[in-house]
């Protein structure tokens, strides 16, 4: 958790710029400016800033340490504008699990994602280790400069087109497209099911393939790693970098309409577009504030933190080895799932997401226990308790499971939306990425950072390049406000 005192007032009356809202997009907006010598205010509703990057000590039991939201990062990791500041220097520590993934599938078998594509491809058959290699191979050794152009923002002529275009043209299959397409055998289906279910959308939509191949690339590149004592630490580092800029946080200050906030020559929103809407009422014209009302949000997120008296006993032995273990069964069995939770029914066996930081990082917990972190896709908004399901799913791949359990806590939709306003209905990736939305967040406009006041400015995961903790959103938003309003 941060260990910093905020101020509870600004010191100036006048900001170069102010960003309302500190999670990492919030933050990367904020350090951009900084660092351009720009006097910058970042405003924070709650007593810390973080937004989804927080940690919690105080969930189940004294002495476990559970991520609140995001917990699994490889694209902080990969991301090019926070590789660029020295985190590591500021106490940052990222954990590398043994294998960064594994998917168990009934009778103890299990896929795996290793770091290298060598050690995957050996747990394959051959014509699915070919395939794997085939596509995944080519991308992987550039994904630096993939990602620049994946997370760059929209429109663009990219960096690298030919190297997207390699890219594209596996990406825009559907995922359960491109699985039963390229793959053969159970496992590798499976295993690629469970990085495009990340999507949060339907696996036979166009472009889920996409978030599948980026996540496998990602991991191949940097790989699946945790930060050192929790998700919150992320945030202490991109504090701590900031202050030195010279940077000011307010915390426990709720912006409720622009008259509330300092004098600034741009304001940046890491906030929903509802929220942007509201705060800025009459400051954006009727039929903008409609479009941003309009922008669609998707499945929530129906979460489980645990205390553990030991480790999940897998069947399978390489899911002891992982820091994200996906749980779902077959290809088919996820795509049921995740289609359940966009047709507005509650899964039975819903795909499940499980993180078991505390096996590599010693610090979640204490000395011979664990946590875990489970989650998975439910209806925007439900209020079906879904940890009954959770729990019978991850017994049927670690039997034993349920009696490792110490004490729970759950999260709902509507949980996560009153802890963050930007989980609308439980949606922790910031409204739909569809085909449709993917290029048009928030709006359909030129640059979508831009609002039509130009000292406005939209800087979360609404904005291309989307969800993630990547900070790039942010990192684009200040720089188009550097252009046009800061030069």
């Amino acid at each position: 958790m941060p260990t910093h005192e905020f101020a509870d007032t600004p010191s100036a009356s006048k900001y170069d710029a102010i960003i309302v809202g500190s999670g990492p997009n919030g933050f990367a907006a904020a350090i951009t400016l900084a660092q351009k010598n720009c006097s910058t205010l970042l405003i924070e509703a709650r007593d810390t800033p973080g937004g989804g990057m927080r940690s919690n000590a105080n969930l189940t039991l004294p002495g476990f340490t559970h991520d609140i939201c995001s917990a699994v990062h490889p694209l902080a990791a990969a991301s090019p504008f926070f590789r660029s500041l020295p985190l590591e220097n500021l106490g940052l520590e990222w954990v590398h699990p043994n294998l960064p993934l594994a998917h168990p599938l009934d009778h103890g078998r299990a896929a795996v994602m290793a770091r290298s594509i060598p050690d995957t491809i050996a747990t394959l058959p051959d014509h699915d280790a070919h395939q794997y290699q085939s596509v995944f191979a080519p991308l992987a050794h550039k994904t630096p400069a993939l990602l620049d152009d994946l997370l760059g923002p929209f429109p663009f002529p990219p960096k690298h087109p030919l190297l997207l275009a390699r890219f594209g043209r596996h990406a825009i299959r559907s995922g359960f497209g491109f699985a039963t397409h390229h793959f053969q055998s159970p496992e590798a289906q499976a295993l690629f099911a469970g990085n495009a279910a990340h999507s949060v959308l339907p696996l036979e939509n166009p472009l889920t393939a996409a978030v599948g191949i980026m996540l496998a690339v990602t991991g191949h590149h940097v790989g699946w790693p945790f930060a050192k004592g929790g998700s919150g630490q992320i945030i202490e580092a991109l504090t701590k970098h900031y202050r030195s800029l010279g940077g000011e946080i307010i915390c426990n200050h709720e912006v409720k309409d622009l008259a509330s906030l300092p004098e600034a020559e741009a304001i940046l929103f890491d906030t929903s577009p509802r929220a942007l809407a509201h705060i800025a009422g009459d400051q954006l014209p009727a039929s903008y504030r409609q479009k941003l009302n309009r922008y669609r949000y998707g499945p929530g997120v129906f979460k489980l933190d645990l205390a553990l008296s030991e480790s999940i006993p897998w069947s399978a032995e390489p899911c002891r080895r992982a820091g994200t273990v996906h749980v779902g069964g077959t290809l088919e069995e996820i795509a049921a799932s995740e289609r359940d939770a966009w047709k507005n029914r509650i899964s039975d066996k819903p795909f499940v997401l499980v993180a078991q930081q505390s096996v590599f990082d010693p610090t979640r917990a204490p000395d011979n226990q664990h946590t875990g972190w489970a989650y998975c896709h439910v209806p925007n908004g439900a209020t079906a308790d879904m940890t009954e399901p959770i729990l019978n799913q991850i017994e049927r791949f670690a039997p034993g499971f349920r009696d490792t359990i110490l004490a729970t806590h759950t999260t709902s939709p509507a949980g996560y939306e009153s802890y963050n306003p930007n989980f609308i209905g439980g949606d922790v990736i910031g409204g739909v990425q569809d085909l449709p939305q993917l290029f048009t967040r928030p709006v359909a406009r030129l640059n979508p950072y831009t609002t039509p006041n130009p000292k406005l400015y939209l800087c979360s995961a609404a904005t291309p390049p989307g969800a993630g903790v990547h900070g790039m959103a942010g990192h684009h938003a200040a720089q188009t406000a550097l252009k046009s309003r800061l030069s």
